[in-house]
């Protein structure tokens, strides 16, 4: 078999370049696409968040098929590159027509019009998604340089959500300054501003998976697996650790994305002030950042310099996650109403979530070990296939979440219309909507990583010191049957 040369700097490079806007590309639909529809545009809270669950549900059914497309492909560019280019281009496009959204809508057309784009939206990612993490064997060695690669990819993606993060509501103000008409309120400048940031966004994501697309080329013709809907339910079932880190998994990025959905409404209605999008900015600047020295700086140094392993890092953060809630909700409620003491919750919050991007990878790696260790076969494509769909089930379930809790608390739109640009928003809202979103904001968030906890430290067992007894029981079979 031909032996794969090393991949160059500009190959490592540009594959991480492809991560960043990507990631950016999924951030503004994630976090933002729901306060779009509903606090700019004013649909109904209950309708975005059912058609959010729709469209996870669907998507469950649509990424098996697009595996199966993508595996059959054949062209002289390879099978890969030519789908990621594809799924980009159109998801850009749709991004941008998701995002402009026509203000004269009434209730009905603006839900057919959400629901329509947020499914496309969902369709094209899954175009570009699977075969970008799909490639990945086509031009690496396994082992160091396939991990390495594949942490380097991670830590970009990671890069591209904080950028995303921390300058969206200043980026959109500010365009929204610039060409919304003049006389213009608050949410209308938001809105144009909207419209505009994804046009700089998708034309980003399209230049830099062009880039990828350009400097990564297939090396050999790799034969890729594909799982349907039931491989999938079928590997969970017959590997009791797949199934239990899965749904740790969906269980601490659901608590995060509850955050993410919920906090912009907090510095909005609650916190306000006529400041509230720099402390808001200025909040996601912090935490972006740390999330992204957790990843790059602080698991290494709990690995090497403190000697902890995985299973230890995993779940004092996840403790330490909790802290940092209990911390949020108690200066929420003790009445703080300046942006400095906020930031030692978000820090703690953003920098576990950080350590954990990299920790739960680790984790689905060791159950596919442990997968051929105990079923006899390696379940590898499938294990891995679940990774883009628990995410958009956590984010689905968030927004979900989030949906009912503002239609409770009936914050929307409608809360603060009659204030124009630069009011504090936080005057027409009263003190029991403020404790509620406090509440929905950091007690699920606590019940989530609490259930999470108790089922990992209960259910798993794939220590250090188990990995290595199953790896070399795997090599001694391996070189037994040879």
């Amino acid at each position: 078999m031909e032996q794969k040369r090393k991949l160059t700097t500009a190959e490592k490079a540009s594959y991480g370049i492809g991560a960043v806007g990507k990631d950016m590309m999924y951030m503004l639909s994630a976090s933002w696409v729901f306060y779009y529809f509903q606090d700019i545009m004013g649909a109904s809270a209950i309708v975005l968040g059912i058609i959010s669950m729709v469209a996870r549900v669907f998507d469950a059914f649509n990424d098996p098929i697009m595996g199966v497309i993508v595996a059959k492909t054949k062209t002289k560019w390879g099978k890969f590159r030519p789908w990621l280019l594809i799924g980009t281009i159109t998801n850009a496009i749709v991004l941008v027509v998701m995002f402009s959204a026509p203000p004269t809508l009434d209730a009905a057309g603006l839900a057919v019009y959400a629901a329509v784009t947020y499914i496309l939206w969902g369709v094209t990612y899954t175009m570009m998604d699977i075969p970008y993490w799909s490639m990945i064997p086509a031009f690496t060695e396994g082992g160091k340089e396939r991990e390495g690669l594949t942490t380097l990819a991670r830590s970009c993606a990671g890069v591209g959500s904080a950028l995303v993060s921390i300058f969206t509501v200043m980026v959109v103000a500010a365009l929204g300054n610039k060409f919304a008409p003049a006389g213009s309120n608050a949410y209308e400048i938001e809105r144009v501003g909207f419209k505009y940031a994804a046009w700089i966004v998708a034309i980003l994501f399209v230049v830099c998976i062009v880039i990828t697309c350009i400097n990564v080329k297939e090396k050999s013709s790799v034969e890729m697996k594909t799982a349907s809907v039931g491989d999938m339910f079928k590997a969970l079932v017959a590997n009791d650790q797949a199934m239990t880190v899965v749904i740790t998994i969906v269980l601490i990025n659901t608590a995060l994305y509850v955050t993410s959905n919920l906090v912009i409404y907090f510095f909005k209605y609650d916190l306000g002030g006529t400041s509230w999008k720099g402390n808001y900015t200025l909040f996601n600047t912090v935490g972006g950042g740390v999330q992204i020295l957790a990843m790059m700086l602080l698991y290494p140094a709990l690995r090497k310099l403190f000697n902890l392993n995985n299973i230890k890092i995993f779940t004092h953060g996840i403790c330490a996650s909790i802290v940092g809630y209990l911390i949020l909700l108690g200066m929420a409620t003790a009445g703080l109403n300046t942006l400095p003491p906020f930031l030692l919750p978000g820090v703690i919050i953003m920098a576990v979530a950080g350590v954990n991007n990299v920790v739960v990878t680790v984790f689905l790696a060791n159950t596919v070990d442990y997968g051929e260790w105990k079923n006899g076969h390696r379940e590898e494509s499938v294990i891995f296939s679940m990774q883009t769909f628990v995410v958009k089930l956590s984010s689905g379930i968030a927004i979900l979440v989030t949906s009912i809790a503002l239609q409770i608390f009936k914050l929307s739109k409608d809360t603060g219309a009659a204030a124009e640009a630069n009011m504090d928003l936080s005057a027409g809202v009263d003190m029991a909507t403020k404790v509620g979103l406090r509440m929905i904001m950091t007690l699920i968030p606590i019940a989530c990583l609490a259930v999470a906890y108790v089922l990992f430290k209960k259910k798993y067992i794939l220590t250090d010191e188990k990995i290595e007894e199953i790896s070399a029981e795997i090599a001694e079979k391996k070189t037994a049957a040879n």
